[in-house]
């Protein structure tokens, strides 16, 4: 019995719908650490009295620790499990930033930022990669853009807990919040969240142990008959990470690195310099802060739209023609400016389109990989893919200290839209999935 094409061919049940949710509440829990930091810092700054230039390296620690630990997780994922080192991740960042709230300086908050960063690192790419690999092909898209919009709701909570506790408790009080979100987790994922069945098929793991796990997510009772296979292409390296380099994977690595990194570029220079831009030319603060919460709040509904079309397209094109139309969007953004009475739906659609295509690469990338590298292959996309979030926060101060202006900059991030546009469209090339049972037959 291939276990991908059973999935495929039977309807959803309602554990299924459960792992969905469990896995949403882990990248909200991420989304609540990574954001934590710029609720608190303007009350970290005034408490130690220090500079923003003192205080960057601990802004600057936990995007670095992300990096890390998506680069070790995924091959960890792939040799120990998804469960396992899930379940770790959100335990290491949840004490550590409960630790984080008794830090008394900058380096000891900076040293505990980068270790919890690895841990957020380690989380998302295992918490897509498992729900994948239990999500029927027909629904996957859709089911893992909603876990994604998890982060953004995340983000949003701790700010508005930000608000509420830091007048009468302090910023550490919203710290400890940050770590017992996470903490509170790990049993209920200890208590419910299966292994991947097809992770345990590859490895030769007993049928009984596989039967055991498969039937309570699908509630099918197997007979005990059954032998249990994951039909996957010939691999020509036996390591997850020579798999990504490998005949027929190298160029869909590449492609998916240089598509989030561009994505991720585009939206981090918008979220973090585009309040700035637009008060420079002439918008109030006010109103320069509501116009890029369109941009978020576009890109919570197109993530859903775009995972929807996904389901019923080829995910690729689909996921190019959304970076194709946010370029569009900037575009017109940039001739028409910052005062033109469009600006409010131009950034809503702009946000719509980018962060849909990036949340629609998140669905898209574990189906790029077989079994045996499909941590690894996402975990290094969205490792590699921050540097481009790293860039994206840095470069906008570095273009606006240069004398670049409005337009020269969004003419700048609407062609770098398009770049991940075309290289999205490079990950078709090397082998796909069987998408059922007629073709895995064949196969």
């Amino acid at each position: 019995m291939d276990i991908k094409s059973f999935l495929d061919e039977r309807p959803i049940s309602a554990y299924q719908w459960f792992l969905v949710a469990m896995c949403f509440l882990v990248v909200m829990a991420d989304g609540m650490d990574v954001a934590i930091m710029g609720f608190v810092t303007p009350s970290i700054l005034a408490e130690w009295d220090i500079s923003r230039a003192a205080f960057g390296i601990v802004v600057s620690a936990a995007p670095f620790g992300l990096v890390i630990g998506a680069l070790v997780a995924g091959p960890s994922s792939d040799r120990f499990g998804r469960k396992k080192v899930l379940i770790l991740s959100i335990l290491i960042f949840g004490l550590l930033t409960l630790a984080a709230a008794y830090a008394s300086s900058p380096t000891e908050m900076a040293v505990l930022r980068l270790l919890a960063g690895m841990g957020m690192g380690a989380a998302m790419p295992n918490a897509s990669t498992l729900l994948a690999e239990y999500a029927p092909k027909r629904r996957r898209g859709l089911m893992i853009t909603v876990m994604f919009t998890g982060f953004n709701l995340g983000s949003a909570l701790i700010g508005f807990a930000a608000g509420a506790v830091i007048p009468d408790y302090g910023w550490r009080a919203v710290l400890l919040l940050g770590g017992v979100v996470p903490l509170l987790l790990v049993p209920v994922l200890a208590l419910f969240l299966p292994e991947s069945a097809r992770l345990l098929a590859l490895r030769g793991a007993p049928s009984a142990q596989i039967a055991r796990v498969l039937g309570r997510v699908t509630g099918t009772r197997f007979s005990g008959d059954e032998q249990f296979v994951s039909d996957e292409p010939p691999l020509q390296n036996a390591t997850p990470i020579g798999v990504l380099f490998s005949s027929g994977y190298a160029v869909r690595t590449v492609a998916l690195w240089v598509t989030y990194f561009m994505g991720l570029l585009v939206i981090y220079l918008l979220t973090g310099w585009l309040p700035t831009i637009m008060k420079d030319n002439g918008l109030s603060i006010t109103t320069a802060a509501n116009v890029t919460a369109l941009f978020q709040i576009g890109g919570t509904i197109g993530a859903i739209a775009v995972g929807w079309a996904m389901d019923r397209a080829k995910p690729a094109p689909v996921i190019s023609l959304a970076y194709f139309l946010g370029g569009l969007c900037i575009l017109a953004v940039s001739q028409m400016g910052v005062l033109s009475a469009a600006l409010g739906a131009l950034v809503f659609s702009a946000g719509f389109c980018m962060s849909g295509a990036q949340t629609g690469l998140n669905a898209f990338a574990p189906g790029c990989y077989p079994t045996a590298a499909r941590a690894t292959g996402v975990s290094w996309m969205l490792g590699m893919g921050r540097f481009g979030s790293i860039v994206g926060s840095s470069v906008g101060g570095a273009l606006l200290g240069l004398g670049w202006g409005f337009g020269p900059i969004f003419s700048l991030l609407a062609a770098t839209a398009v770049c991940a546009a075309i290289a999205v469209l490079l990950t078709r090339a090397g082998p796909t999935e069987p998408s059922s049972s007629r073709e895995a037959a064949a196969h």
